[in-house]
């Protein structure tokens, strides 16, 4: 990578880590205790706890609307959170998530930006082929005036209250949902039953889908949540009930009579059923066609991104021959549709990582791009999750975070790539919740753990002080907002240094594109000392700390899952590297050219003798796949190596040069 390369993707760095189409670089003001504050404590009955619940209930009945399906209806949109206010990535607020979208709230990606989006093969011999002056720097224009867009100035009208307090209020939100179910139910149906079921139009229409199977999709889970029942307590401690009705039967679907034929031409998308997908194949010089899993050739994990602007333009850069980008999936940011652009069979060009590419599915999000975005809604997560455990199942992925892992998660494969890799989803992706829907456990925490164990890292997804800054107007926007992160320290103390990474250089600490002092939900790392309320894990090669009070915010992983320990075999540092190649002399013979750097490591990088890291899957061959648009060459070596769990991301070292050894797990 040029210089010049690696400064734009820092800057793209700086400006996506704290959700969508934010104009330049973020920081965390939250500092010391506030890093890994406790999640709100579940209120002890009293008003707080049944606020919320009688909210809803005032509503249904106002409104003649079943409890159930207002409860349920909300559930599916938004876990019963108000998110203080703030947007969802797709323009959707509070508890029923209303949309309002104006056209100032909606971030243009700059054609820095969208550079940072292309060129992500990891492949020398695709990359030097790119050319950034061909690619078109044009985002198609999102259309504000779509009423789906704004069902919260359409309800607040129902209403009869301002918008601002349909966007704040929690009951005026319920209230307002509650009329538009209504408004839909007697278009579709003339009046207002009380049968629960016989609410399925008004459900489906409140999807806001634009094709009648996206509505399905979701009126489905709505009625799932009304027969089995739902419970939580939300962020600010109020705990909700929407009890079990097994009864019920909704009156749909009504896709079979409504849905347009497929095109013929069009491939039939690999999805599971029930799953509203269809398939919109990307240039076929944006991937390498490929026949995976066969003949080693193994997919091994899945990786979750983001896309930082709208379905229709990402769908425009995959179909692109000059983009150098694509991926296997794109889930629509209000989860009604999932559309394939490439055969999990071949190799997409979207982790900017070789190793990987060869070895992953890709599954963009679309974040919309709003300006001020900072939450995922739940239709997304939903629809990604099943998507997720139909792949993991079909190609025997484990679901855990050494696994199922973000961009962010994905090394820079040699030296100039390390500190401008990407930071998708970014830390308003809720791990510990996608987790959960995908039946991994649930990261809820357990007792201090003790040094030499594996455990799993999983601060809680809580309010921290944030703040935006916009260079351009030297600005910045304070609020709190829920991350996915906790921050390290090199002493056990918030007065002491924050963890530093040599890649980085000098970094505020609180600044987003900081990651070198921060840990994401769900990784698993080796325990290598405690002191009171804190403990240290293994981290990059050094010892990092954070508070952990009663070990609440760390699993220790059951002896039972076998976790692997590395420790290097000798006195001598180990390499750490960012991508599993094959030795040099395994290409004689194959026809492939021994790729540039092809054993290089990172040099900043090392596992110093006595340090352990958990390993994040079984040793690999090196491999390398020379491909392109019809089928190519796997170059596979003798040499073989550990995939770990490094820091904030997953990186390798070799089998040789390390030894396995047990970890203290009772």
């Amino acid at each position: 990578m040029s210089r010049s390369e690696t400064s734009r993707q820092r800057k793209h760095t700086k400006r996506k880590l704290l959700g969508y189409g934010v104009a330049g670089a973020l920081a965390l003001t939250a500092l010391g205790p506030r890093a890994l504050a406790a999640p709100a404590a579940p209120a002890a009955g009293g008003a707080a706890a049944s606020e919320l619940q009688g909210q809803f209930a005032r509503a249904a009945r106002e409104f003649k609307v079943p409890q159930s399906v207002l409860m349920a209806v909300s559930y599916r949109q938004t876990l019963w959170e108000d998110h203080n206010g703030e947007p969802s990535t797709s323009g959707a607020y509070n508890v029923m998530g209303l949309t309002r979208v104006l056209p100032g709230d909606v971030e243009r990606p700059t054609a820095q930006d969208r550079l940072a989006h292309l060129d992500l093969s990891g492949d020398p011999a695709v990359m030097k082929r790119f050319d950034a002056r061909q690619v078109p720097a044009a985002e198609p224009s999102v259309d504000t005036t779509d009423p789906r867009l704004h069902t919260l100035d359409e309800a607040a009208k129902l209403i009869g209250e301002p918008v601002d307090a349909v966007r704040t209020d929690a009951g005026q939100s319920i209230r307002a949902g509650a009329a538009l179910l209504a408004r839909y139910q007697r278009a579709a149906t003339g009046s207002l039953p009380a049968d629960p079921g016989a609410w399925y139009p008004a459900v489906a229409r409140y999807s806001q889908s634009p094709d009648a199977k996206g509505a399905d999709t979701f009126a489905g889970r709505v009625f799932d949540s009304v027969r089995s029942g739902e419970s939580r307590v939300t962020a600010d401690g109020q705990r909700l009930a929407l009890p079990a009705d097994p009864g019920v039967k909704p009156a749909g679907p009504t896709a079979k009579a409504t849905r347009a034929a497929a095109a013929p031409t069009a491939p039939t998308p690999e999805c599971p059923a029930g799953l509203n997908c269809d398939y919109k194949p990307a240039d076929p010089n944006n991937y390498n066609v490929a026949n995976r899993p066969d003949n080693g050739f193994d997919i091994r994990q899945i990786v979750i991104h983001d896309t930082e602007g709208t379905y229709e333009g990402s769908i425009s850069t995959f179909q692109d021959p000059k983009s150098s980008a694509s991926t296997h999936y794109i889930v629509k940011d209000d989860g009604s549709l999932v559309t394939q652009v490439v055969a999990t069979k071949d190799e997409s060009y979207h982790a900017g990582n070789k190793t990987v590419n060869m070895h992953a599915l890709g599954i963009e999000h679309v974040g919309f791009a709003m300006k001020t975005g900072s939450w995922y809604g739940e239709p997304l997560y939903d629809a990604s999750a099943t998507l997720v455990k139909y792949l993991a199942d079909r190609f025997s992925v484990p679901l855990d975070r050494e696994h199922i892992i973000g961009h962010d998660e994905v090394p820079g494969p040699l030296d100039g790539y390390v500190a401008g890799q990407h930071w998708d989803p970014g830390p308003f992706w809720d791990w510990n919740h996608y987790m959960s829907l995908l039946g991994a456990d649930d990261c809820t925490g357990g007792r201090m753990p003790a040094a030499g164990q594996v455990v799993k890292v999983v601060p809680p997804f809580t309010p921290r002080t944030t703040t935006y800054y916009d260079p351009a107007t030297k600005t910045r926007t304070t609020f709190d907002e829920p991350v996915n992160f906790g921050y390290l320290y090199a002493a056990p103390s918030t007065d002491a240094a924050a963890l530093t990474d040599p890649y980085l250089g000098g970094q505020v600490a609180t600044e987003g594109p900081n990651w070198a002092n921060k840990v994401v939900a769900g990784g698993r790392y080796v325990v290598a000392d405690r002191q009171g309320d804190w403990t240290a894990i293994w981290y990059g090669g050094q010892k990092a700390w954070f508070q952990n009070p009663g070990g609440r915010y760390t699993s220790v992983v059951a002896r039972s899952a076998a976790p692997v320990v590395l420790k290097a075999k000798g006195t001598a540092p180990v390499q750490v590297y960012g991508r599993s190649y094959p030795e040099d002399a395994a290409y004689a013979g194959t026809g492939v050219p021994v790729q540039g750097s092809n054993s290089a490591s990172l040099t900043k990088y090392t596992v110093p003798a006595g340090q352990a890291y958990v390993a994040a899957g079984d040793p690999v061959a090196g491999d390398y796949y020379y491909g392109g648009t019809t089928l190519g060459t796997l170059v596979k070596g003798a040499q073989t190596f550990y995939p770990i769990r490094y820091n904030h991301r997953i990186a390798w070292v070799k089998t040789a040069d390390v030894q396995v050894v047990t970890p203290d797990n009772r």
